[in-house]
């Protein structure tokens, strides 16, 4: 993957992937999924922002994002009270939320990561990738769905 895409793993990363019987992470997409919820509602226009820092964090800096604490240095980053963002991660209203979003994307037929998805209205969605995409075929991908969608209009 790192020669595809240019992208580096961390060695705490790695160390959990290559040494898993030593490891004691039991990765989990739920609280995550719940941050990046609680975090939409703050910032809705930087939750492609956000949740990059939620895969660096993970993939290259090596941070459980199991752990509460995972979040913290994003909650500076972001001018997030500390004590109102942990309340709603442990609360209801926000699980409900992720769990809302796992059932669109499982109606949306994802099924693997990285997928990319341009929505054109309440219930239209495009594909655009599947899988590793380079910039260049995504982007023209990407302009194609949107000259077809103008010249229908």
């Amino acid at each position: 993957m790192e020669e595809y895409t240019g992208i580096t793993f961390g060695p705490d990363y790695l160390w959990h992937i290559n040494n898993p019987e030593l490891s004691d992470w039991f990765p989990h997409s739920e609280k995550p999924a719940i941050a990046l919820c609680i975090f939409k509602e703050f910032y809705p226009d930087k939750q492609v922002e956000f949740a990059s820092d939620l895969q660096y964090a993970l993939h290259f800096e090596g941070r459980d994002l199991t752990d509460d604490e995972a979040y913290r240095h994003l909650l500076e980053k972001y001018s997030i009270n500390p004590e109102t963002f942990y309340n709603k991660l442990k609360s209801e209203e926000y699980k409900e939320q992720a769990y809302y979003e796992f059932s669109l994307v499982k109606q949306l037929q994802v099924s693997g990561y990285p997928c990319v998805l341009l929505q054109v209205n309440e219930s239209k969605f495009h594909l655009l990738a599947r899988g590793y995409t380079d910039y260049e075929t995504l982007e023209t991908r990407l302009i194609n769905v949107l000259k077809e969608l103008s010249e229908g209009n």
